[in-house]
C-alpha cells in the first residue's frame, strides 16, 4: 500500500508542472512573436545593430530555437500527464538552448554590441532547463512518471 500511496506526486508536483508549461509557453510566443514580426515591428523592438544580427541569423539557428521552445512545451505537457519521456524531451529543448545560444553569444557578435548583463536572461532559460530535466528525473525516480 505505500508503494502505490508513493506514486501519487504532491501538490508540488503539479505546482511545478504547470510552471514549466507557463514558462515554455513563454518562450513559444517568443519564438512566434520573432519569427512573424515584420521589419517595422522588429525596428520597435531591436536597434539597427541588434536587428542586423537578428536579420542575418541561419536558419539552422532558428530551427534550433523551434525545437528549444516546443521540445520544452511538449516536456512540460508530458510532465502533466506523467510521461517519463518528459525528461527527454527538456534534455533536447536544453541541447537546442545551447546550440541557438552559441550562435548568438559566440558567432554573431551580439555581446560585441550589448552590455554583458544581456546574457542574464539566456542563463536563466539554461539554468531552468537543467532544473527541467532534473526535476522530471527526480519525478521518475519516485515513481511519480510512468
Amino acid at each position: 500500500m505505500n508503494n502505490v500511496l508513493s506514486r501519487k506526486p504532491p501538490g508540488s508536483f503539479w505546482a511545478i508542472s504547470i510552471l514549466a508549461l507557463l514558462w515554455n509557453g513563454i518562450g513559444c510566443f517568443q519564438y512566434f512573436a520573432l519569427t512573424t514580426a515584420t521589419d517595422e515591428q522588429l525596428a520597435t523592438m531591436f536597434s539597427a545593430a541588434e536587428r542586423t544580427i537578428f536579420q542575418s541569423t541561419p536558419a539552422w539557428v532558428t530551427g534550433a530555437f523551434a525545437i528549444a521552445v516546443f521540445g520544452g512545451l511538449i516536456g512540460a505537457l508530458a510532465l502533466l500527464a506523467r510521461k517519463a519521456w518528459a525528461r527527454i524531451l527538456f534534455i533536447l529543448s536544453l541541447i537546442a538552448v545551447v546550440v541557438q545560444h552559441s550562435w548568438t553569444f559566440v558567432f554573431s557578435g551580439y555581446l560585441d554590441i550589448m552590455p554583458a548583463t544581456a546574457a542574464i536572461g539566456p542563463v536563466l532559460v539554461v539554468i531552468v532547463g537543467i532544473f527541467e530535466i532534473w526535476y522530471a528525473g527526480n519525478a521518475v525516480k519516485r515513481g511519480w512518471l510512468r
